[in-house]
């Protein structure tokens, strides 16, 4: 039996006079890996930060495991852009992922051998025990990414949210990457947001469409004129799975 994990109703969110999101319904379940696509401003990260308990929604409602987002947000793993990490930082992989149990233990006190275990679970997961001692400066886009997932795994969640996670790592790395997520969500619900149409048809269970409004019926294959809607210009079906040109030429 499925449970619902993420309940979203009439939910509209402004900064300042400008209107982000406006109508948004959603339902999410623990067997769900939602792959949420539109263009860049559209309001993906903001939606995310919402679930998160980060930003409190101007108008309608939300519940996280059927609490409020800051209360239901313990059992929530989050990986951020990669442009938000300060690579220059002096912290090691290690220390990256014990990080992750912040939240889960007395911050007065060190780390416990309980969480040192649960961060070295997390690196073998990753396949990233032999880069624990390096520096973050000096990892690949991969590899940082990697540390970013298994920061995130050392939460225990039952929801990982993953925001623009192939930026700037390669193609390769994009392809193992989209392949363990896979994996990944046979053991927890997975939402991934991304400007990406192309790449995440053949892996996610349903995409949803967001530009302020979201178009989400449950399934992953969208209508062209919902694209042509979202992107402003028209677009080539994604269906069954396999991407297809995304972007046809603009017509004068």
């Amino acid at each position: 039996m499925k449970n619902e994990i993420i309940r979203i109703e009439n939910l509209s969110f402004d900064y300042g006079d400008h209107r982000v999101l406006e109508d948004i319904n959603l339902t999410v379940y623990d067997d769900d890996f939602l792959g949420i696509i539109g263009p860049n401003g559209g309001g993906k990260s903001t939606l995310l930060k919402i679930i998160l308990g980060l930003l409190i929604p101007t108008g309608g409602a939300i519940s996280l495991f059927d609490k409020t987002p800051k209360e239901g947000r313990k059992y929530v793993g989050y990986v951020p852009q990669y442009t938000l990490v300060d690579r220059n930082f002096p912290i090691n992989v290690e220390q990256v992922i014990l990080s992750g149990r912040i939240g889960h233990t007395d911050f007065l006190r060190r780390y416990s051998e309980a969480d040192r275990k649960i961060a070295g679970k997390a690196m073998n997961i990753m396949g990233i025990e032999d880069i624990r001692n390096i520096q973050i400066g000096k990892l690949s886009g991969g590899q940082l990414q990697r540390v970013l997932i298994a920061r995130a795994l050392a939460t225990e969640p039952k929801l990982l949210l993953l925001d623009e996670p192939t930026s700037n790592i390669d193609v390769q790395a994009e392809t193992d990457f989209y392949d363990f997520l896979h994996e990944l969500s046979e053991k927890m619900a997975i939402i991934l947001v991304t400007h990406d149409t192309g790449a995440i048809s053949s892996h996610v269970k349903t995409i949803g469409c967001i530009n302020k409004t979201l178009h989400y019926h449950g399934e992953k294959n969208i209508p062209p004129k919902v694209f042509e809607k979202l992107y402003g210009c028209p677009i080539e079906l994604i269906g069954h799975g396999i991407p297809h040109r995304v972007l046809k030429e603009h017509e004068d």
